[in-house]
This record gives structure tokens, C-alpha cells and sequence, in this order.
């Protein structure tokens, strides 16, 4: 669902103050915190194209990886390709990007990074 600026800013800094807890200094705990909250201004869910899907079962996951892309939506940041989305893996996390290109990044097995830089 949509987030606005606000909120996107309180769950960061919740997530950020968490690090802090733990001893790191700001500039590290906002690093942590962004591997698994977007910074404010920069979320999916701020833009509109993105939607968190849970289910009862985590069956429903694999469904969604298998053919989300049917529907112009893609897997957003799978855990083996962190190091180039710079998040933690969201099994529930989606994005819309059209039909024509999540086919392709699903079948060429691309993040939306990797997508993006083919597209240049």
C-alpha cells in the first residue's frame, strides 16, 4: 500500500534507533536500517508501485515468485541479489513494472538493477 513521507520516515528512524541501541554510531545504524527500510523519499510504496502480499501459508510466496511476473509484477529484492538492490531479501515485496518487462526480468533471472542497466 501506498506510504507517505512521514510515515516512511518513522518506521527508518525506528529502525535506525534500533541499530543505535546496539552501539553503532549514527552513520552505521542508518546503513543497517536502510538494508531493511528504505530511506524516506526513495520507497516503492511511496512511488505507488509497490505492494507488500502475505499470506496464511508461506506457500503463497512461491506462487507469487513463479508467476507474479504473468502480471507485470516482479519479486523486488531477492537474497542473492542484495548486493546490487542494497536490501535484505522481502519474500513479500512486490513492484509493478509491466507485463513486458517482468517477463524479461523473470526469465533472465534479473533484479530490477540489473534490468535497468541492460536498458541503457
Amino acid at each position: 500500500p501506498y506510504r507517505s513521507y512521514a510515515t516512511q520516515k518513522m518506521l527508518f528512524t525506528q529502525e535506525t534507533n534500533k541499530w543505535l541501541k546496539t552501539g553503532l554510531s549514527s552513520e552505521e545504524a542508518e546503513a543497517k536500517a536502510a538494508t531493511v527500510v528504505t530511506r524516506p523519499g526513495t520507497s516503492e510504496h511511496q512511488l505507488g508501485l509497490a505492494v507488500d502480499i502475505n499470506g496464511n501459508s508461506y506457500d503463497i510466496y512461491t506462487w507469487l515468485q513463479e508467476n507474479s511476473w504473468r502480471y507485470g509484477f516482479i519479486f523486488r529484492y531477492p537474497g542473492d541479489k542484495q548486493s546490487l538492490t542494497g536490501v535484505a531479501e522481502e519474500v513479500w515485496h512486490y513492484r509493478y513494472v509491466g507485463k513486458e518487462a517482468a517477463e524479461m526480468i523473470h526469465s533472465q533471472e534479473l533484479c530490477l538493477e540489473e534490468y535497468a542497466e541492460q536498458q541503457k
